[in-house]
């Protein structure tokens, strides 16, 4: 079923998250027990990751470097096909701009299309350090270029000519950010992307994390007044520490409100900081489904045990 069938249909608030295949040769395990333990709370469905190989430097017994292109966390299709036929859920592979040429995502979507793989998150992805692309082979340069392949796709229209080519159905799925791409001039630039975005073929979009409910609840009304008419799920990652204080505004450029500083640094111990975040999640939780936004996105990555936590606490409040 498609991402936004789900959303349309659902009668109960839902809950949908994202996870992250593991690094390169570490046990697959501890990612099954994670899927395992969210399976009670029906997610619609589970985002999975994906990451373009990289160019690194490996030191050689002379001292000298030699530089490699490695792929830190492959498996995110096999991932994906695990979550769909082991589990009965509905996996979202990420689809990246960036390390990618247009020949290997038409190949990539071909290989998810016979998995019965219907639905994609189309984004640019990290722009540092990825592997360089040939300049005879083209790329998806935005997240745009690439909504516009796979909808090319689902309409039958291949990178070559193709007589009676078959159409692909996926459902696509793309960022937005309720503070603002950190690359973008000003807010409304960035509306102006995502109405493009949608014009050209996306289905949804999916927010960056954010900690003030109100600015992704104003980013969502200034959405609509422009015209946005698509599903905007809100995208939520539960604060674990201290150091996230700093380490998630230096990575992911957003905003942590006062109050929740204030309460985090006040914290006498890992747990106490753990149950801080939990708290501050509810309450976004809370205030976002009194807002009318019956669907709820979490980045968990591979540890669910305080999304669990969370979990048993909000239902007694909704």
């Amino acid at each position: 079923m498609h991402v936004v069938e789900h959303l349309i249909n659902s009668k109960n608030p839902t809950v949908s998250l994202e996870i992250i295949p593991p690094k390169r040769g570490r046990n697959i395990q501890k990612l099954h027990d994670a899927i395992e333990s969210v399976i009670p709370f029906n997610p619609p469905f589970i985002d999975v990751t994906s990451h373009a190989a990289e160019v690194i430097w490996e030191e050689m017994p002379d001292g000298s470097f030699k530089k490699k292109v490695k792929r830190k966390s492959p498996g995110t299709f096999g991932l994906c096909a695990a979550i769909k036929y082991k589990y009965n859920l509905e996996p979202v592979p990420h689809m990246l701009c960036g390390g990618f040429t247009r020949e290997e995502t038409e190949d990539a979507l071909i290989e998810l299309n016979y998995l019965g793989i219907e639905n994609v998150l189309a984004i640019r992805g990290d722009k540092n350090n990825i592997r360089q692309i040939p300049n005879d082979r083209s790329t998806n340069s935005y997240a745009l270029d690439l909504v516009k392949q796979i909808d090319g796709m689902n309409h039958g229209y291949y990178l070559d000519e193709l007589i009676d080519a078959a159409k692909t159905n996926f459902c696509v799925g793309v960022a937005c950010y309720p503070e603002k791409h950190f690359e973008c001039p000003n807010p409304e630039f960035g509306l102006k992307i995502l109405k493009e975005k949608e014009d050209a073929g996306a289905h949804y979009a999916v927010s960056q994390m954010f900690y003030d409910t109100n600015k992704f609840i104003e980013y969502v009304q200034a959405a609509r007044d422009y015209g946005i008419k698509m599903p905007i799920i809100p995208g939520m990652k539960i604060m674990t520490s201290k150091r996230q204080l700093t380490k998630l505004p230096s990575v992911f450029h957003v905003d942590i409100p006062m109050e929740l500083t204030e309460r985090m640094f006040a914290a006498k111990d890992r747990k106490d900081e753990i149950q801080v975040g939990i708290d501050w999640a509810i309450k976004q939780s809370v205030q976002l489904l009194e807002a009318g936004f019956p669907y709820l996105h979490f980045y968990i990555m591979s540890n669910t045990s305080p999304f669990l936590r969370m979990m048993e606490q909000l239902k007694v409040k909704i």
